[in-house]
């Protein structure tokens, strides 16, 4: 009597969800929900990265940084003694002899003060902006992590499934064995199936462990000794990704890419520099400073009446007039980094059109490969192990070839669950390029800066 495999070969099949690009309605609604969870696990860590805090609190720190530059000076306080007799030092003495107070003001040339302000708040939004690009990157880290513990998921089931049945089967062959009816040589080969598999799950058990370990670093220590019975997917609902693809046919993405904020922070660069160059022209322009003086004096003047105490104003007045090795080349320089700033904006948009276009040919031949794995692979394996059973039974085929076409289907199982994984890896890659990620974020919550010792309250 020869044991029935028909259930071992058609257990990987159970476990093989249809690929998102062929879902039906039931199965759509199911990709739904598993996105909003980990729409819900990716929210979560943004709230709580450190990351987003620390370029906010910096891009605010810039802005302060730019009110602060685009204020004149503090005025300078200047006291002092003028023409005092060193024979008696005496104030009452001579009449050159005054007590001088004054006051000096500098002031900046042109509109520096304003460019200056205007460059900081310009650097600001650079800063800023990399709140958006640590926002994409962590949402596409979770989504990669989260995709391949369902991977493993997937592929936990499958193995529990096939391990169930080759037990199964392995004490049908005992049975067998111990009444003479299958060899010895049999029931060590299922005996080393099981056992094979138990290592699979063990290294299975591992890689998810180690996941659900990285995933940790955003949603903290606490959420870890709870995630043990977390369920996740190896397929997402890429809706938003499909609407955005839509709007372009062709190999070049640069309308869809300028959207990204490492685009943005490319154009913030190039007007920043611009800024730059109008600062440089500043230097063109003549720089003032104001300085009063008040003197005091105490003795009697050439007439024996009191001495009439002295004011006296000053400007200062710097001109440029030697600009070749100075004003000339600072301008030329900032010139320069507008020209180096664009250069680096166009390389930018090529490096990232190009990954696009690499994407989409990855993702053409991931739907390809999968619809042959759902046509023809497993339905060709499949009759492979039915025809080796029924060799075996009709003794035409030894234990060793239904072990082997067994072994087959379940591997291409596995390899039709790797392709739908890797799809979806290259639909987060593709969203994170392109923004079609359906998370939403507040304004990171960041400690206000304690008041300055003139401002305390006693």
């Amino acid at each position: 009597m020869k044991p029935s495999l028909l259930a071992l070969s058609i257990s990987a099949m159970v476990w093989m969800p249809t690929p998102a690009f062929a879902a039906p309605s039931a199965e759509q609604v199911r990709l739904a929900s598993d996105s909003n969870t980990l729409t819900q696990l990716i929210e979560t860590a943004l709230a709580n990265d450190a990351s987003r805090k620390q370029f906010y609190a910096q891009s605010q720190a810039m802005r302060e940084t730019g009110i602060a530059s685009a204020t004149l000076m503090d005025p300078k306080l200047k006291v002092g003694v003028g023409g005092l007799p060193v024979d008696s030092f005496q104030f009452d003495k001579d009449p050159m002899t005054n007590i001088s107070i004054g006051l000096m003001q500098q002031f900046e040339r042109g509109d520096t003060l304003s460019l200056q302000g205007r460059k900081a708040n310009q650097q600001a939004d650079g800063i800023q902006l990399q709140v958006e690009v640590r926002e994409r990157e962590v949402a596409n880290t979770l989504t990669q992590l989260w995709l391949e513990l369902g991977y493993q998921q997937q592929a936990e089931r499958i193995l529990r499934e096939n391990q169930r049945l080759m037990r199964e089967l392995t004490t049908f062959i005992q049975t067998n064995y111990s009444i003479g009816k299958n060899e010895a040589q049999d029931l060590l080969n299922a005996q080393l199936q099981v056992s094979r598999l138990d290592e699979k799950l063990q290294a299975n058990a591992q890689v998810q462990r180690r996941i659900i370990s990285q995933l940790s670093e955003w949603l903290g220590a606490n959420w870890l000794e709870n995630a043990q019975e977390l369920k996740a997917t190896n397929q997402l609902n890429w809706q938003t990704l499909t609407a955005t693809l839509s709007q372009t046919n062709s190999v070049e993405h640069f309308a869809l890419l300028r959207q990204h904020p490492m685009v943005k922070m490319a154009d913030v660069a190039i007007t920043t520099q611009e800024t730059q160059v109008e600062l440089a022209e500043q230097a063109y322009a003549p720089q003032f400073g104001v300085e009063v003086m008040y003197g005091y004096r105490q003795a009697n003047g050439m007439n024996g009446q009191p001495a009439s105490d002295l004011v006296s104003a000053y400007l200062t007045l710097d001109i440029p007039l030697f600009t070749d090795n100075r004003q000339d080349r600072n301008h030329a320089a900032a010139q320069y980094q507008v020209g180096a700033a664009k250069s680096q904006k166009d390389l930018l948009l090529a490096k990232m059109n190009a990954k696009v276009n690499a994407l989409l040919v990855d993702k053409s031949n991931l739907e390809q490969r999968l619809d042959r794995y759902r046509t023809t692979l497993l339905e060709q394996a499949s009759a492979r192990t039915k025809a080796v059973e029924r060799g075996y039974q009709n003794n035409t085929a030894q234990f060793n070839d239904v072990i082997a076409a067994a072994s087959d289907e379940l591997t291409l199982s596995l390899e039709q669950q790797r392709l739908i994984t890797d799809l979806n890896l290259v639909n987060s890659n593709l969203a994170t390029l392109l923004g079609s990620f359906d998370y939403t974020t507040v304004t990171p919550d960041i400690a206000m800066p304690n008041p300055a010792p003139s401002q305390t309250k006693h």
